[in-house]
């Protein structure tokens, strides 16, 4: 099954745990510390749309792009709610970051929640990283998270087992990780048990992501290649150097005047 296809109708209740306000506020400090006049945000990857309509919020003009349209679908109707209530519309629109294609250009590109870890192949890499160049503004900003290297390899994928719930559905997701160490990939199966409450049943489905995990000299390799200069590369939420207990890390990167 294709990633983020019927996950997608669970996806924020999966992730109904995960610190959005902080990431936003890490974020937005990010871009008024290395593009302080940035107005124009593309969200790569954007799923349900909770981080573009939180920068939305801000005041940037936020432009949303997914391949899924189940997650599209939740991110429009998250943006309606704002616009019910007196907010500014955020864009959102079916693309697949490899080979998109706006006609515009913007002051900030983020791909948040591992969307690069998404792209197994080097072509993969290649393809979206031109794409995020050929959309940035000179001086622009690109923000990215990731799975890091020699943490992966470190620590080493489990198995994991959680259980989400609300009152109307109760979610049970095994998480069974491949590592593959020669492709520097962990394949990540996702079984899932989903009870409606209401009607007393139950449902089961299975997605694999495939997941890629990147290291410091390849990010800075990629980047050079498409006219890109790195500002800083730190774990996920701080500002200190990614270790060996690193999962995630983020880069944060300008486009150069004469890229």
């Amino acid at each position: 099954m294709t990633p983020f296809g019927a996950y997608a109708r669970y996806y924020d209740l999966l992730y109904g745990d995960k610190n959005y306000q902080r990431e936003i506020e890490f974020v937005s400090a990010l871009i008024k510390r290395h593009a302080p006049g940035a107005k124009t945000i593309l969200d790569l990857g954007c799923g349900t749309g909770i981080h573009a309509c939180a920068l939305a919020q801000q005041g940037f003009k936020v432009t949303g792009i997914d391949h899924s349209a189940g997650m599209l679908a939740r991110a429009r109707e998250r943006d309606a709610r704002r616009i019910a209530a007196g907010s500014a519309p955020a864009e959102f629109l079916k693309a697949d970051i490899r080979d998109f294609k706006l006609n515009r250009r913007f002051d900030a590109v983020v791909a948040l929640f591992h969307v690069v870890s998404y792209l197994p192949e080097n072509s993969d890499l290649e393809a979206a990283f031109a794409r995020i160049a050929e959309h940035l503004n000179p001086s622009g900003l690109l923000i990215f998270d990731h799975w890091y290297g020699p943490a992966v390899l470190t620590s080493r994928p489990e198995p994991r087992l959680k259980t989400f719930e609300n009152t109307e559905t109760k979610v049970i997701r095994f998480a069974t990780p491949a590592l593959l160490a020669n492709d520097n990939l962990v394949d990540v199966r996702y079984d899932l048990l989903i009870e409606d409450k209401a009607l007393g049943r139950w449902e089961q489905f299975a997605e694999t992501h495939r997941m890629r995990y990147l290291f410091w000299p390849e990010i800075k390799s990629l980047l050079s290649r498409h006219g890109l200069r790195p500002l800083a590369f730190c774990e996920w939420l701080s500002d200190r150097a990614p270790g060996e207990q690193t999962w995630n890390a983020f880069t944060a990167a300008i486009r150069l005047e004469c890229a």
